[in-house]
């Protein structure tokens, strides 16, 4: 019978779909862990792409060490790692236009490092100083920037999803060549956000790549905690939205999965929804001791067994593109520039604290501007060195 939604087969069996499968979703993959390649089935990238992804992924290493020592040592208020995550960051990043609007949760710096974000802009918005692009008023790591097409990080879990959506209806109906993508964790499929916006999407057929960070904690919430079914990848056929499952520590899987993604997305103007499999290999943030509810062994085998900065460099010395040399000289080399970065950070002064209290009303209301005088008038004696 043609119900609304479409024609149904009756049967005479009384039988229930069941609720998940033993036989989980098979998960893309091109890079072995030795870094040999297991398929052929992938985009190949050319030599100098390939460089400017280990060169990125190497520098987001080197830069997320620096900033977490610097929190530690209490230069900056807060900061969180990619530890695990580079190749999620740095290959989905090199698949996309520089076009596309990235809407990113709070693990996704080294998308913006590959759009050309300075180490420099990096330092200045940790540390707050006239020159952050957020004028002070964001927390560190939490970067924004019109320049590069990627929004600014909220810390409120998934509302970035619906708003890439809703750009992406935007750019459709607007007819541009070119899709927006998000990011989320395992967590963010949690809210009610997520599946909000995934309806959204597959309803009004829009140009937008769901990217989900699965890796497996939502601060200290495991995946066996927060849902039944296989992961994420199987809530997108559920909305009618394409969705594929990827091994998120493999660069050139990452990297194919995206660019696959992105010309569905804007040639045939579809949703996808892509669930990269990963580890979160440090502590949800600085706020965070992760020692308190996982084995610390089992961080360790995974920044050593699965690293993706490591295996994605075993392919490129298996293609001659790479060396000991290469890699000793471009470490030494990124480390000193992030140190450079912060020094001149730190010395610079902070944004005038007028910066409170513009760029949200026209005419700053007079409840408001009492407040602010009341602080300028206190703020110099609390913090004498922030405010000469």
């Amino acid at each position: 019978l043609n119900f609304p939604g479409g024609v149904v087969q009756f049967t005479p069996e009384l039988k229930f779909l069941h609720g998940f499968s033993d036989d989980r979703i098979n998960c893309y993959r091109v890079l072995g862990d030795d870094g040999q390649l297991v398929s052929t089935n992938f985009v190949q990238i050319n030599k100098e792409t390939a460089l400017k992804m280990y060169r990125d992924m190497v520098t987001l290493q080197v830069m997320d060490t620096i900033f977490y020592e610097a929190q530690r040592q209490g230069r900056i208020s807060f900061y969180l790692t990619t530890n695990g995550e580079e190749a999620i960051n740095i290959a989905s990043a090199a698949a996309l236009k520089s076009e596309d609007f990235v809407f990113p949760q709070y693990r996704e710096a080294g998308v913006l490092l590959w759009r050309g974000f300075t180490l420099q802009e990096f330092a200045n918005q940790c540390f707050g100083n006239k020159h952050d692009n957020g004028k002070g008023r964001q927390m560190p790591a939490h970067y924004g920037s019109k320049e590069h097409n990627y929004f600014t990080v909220a810390s409120t879990v998934a509302t970035q999803i619906p708003h890439a959506v809703g750009a992406a209806y935007s750019l459709k109906m607007e007819g541009k060549d070119a899709c927006t993508v998000t990011y989320f964790g395992d967590g963010g499929t949690s809210t009610g956000d997520f599946h909000a916006a995934m309806n959204f999407a597959a309803v009004m057929e829009v140009p937008v790549i769901l990217v989900c960070r699965n890796n497996g904690w939502a601060i200290s919430t495991p995946v066996c905690d927060q849902f039944r079914s296989d992961g994420i990848v199987v809530k997108g056929p559920a909305y009618g939205v394409g969705s594929i499952r990827v091994d998120g520590n493999d660069a050139l899987a990452v990297y194919a999965a995206v660019d696959a993604a992105r010309k569905v997305a804007v040639s045939e103007s579809r949703p996808i929804l892509i669930e990269a499999l990963t580890y979160r290999a440090g502590h949800h943030t600085t706020s965070d001791d992760s020692s308190r509810y996982r084995p610390m062994e089992e961080m360790e085998w995974w920044r050593e067994s699965q690293n993706p900065v490591a295996r994605f460099r075993k392919w490129l010395q298996g293609q001659g593109w790479w060396s000991g040399q290469h890699e000793t000289h471009h470490r030494d080399s990124a480390r000193q520039q992030v140190l450079d970065a912060i020094q001149v950070a730190e010395q610079t002064e902070k944004p005038g604290l007028e910066e409170m209290v513009t760029d949200v009303y026209d005419a700053v209301p007079s409840d408001l501007r009492r407040q602010f005088m009341s602080v300028k008038t206190a703020s110099p004696n609390i913090h004498p060195r922030d405010y000469p």
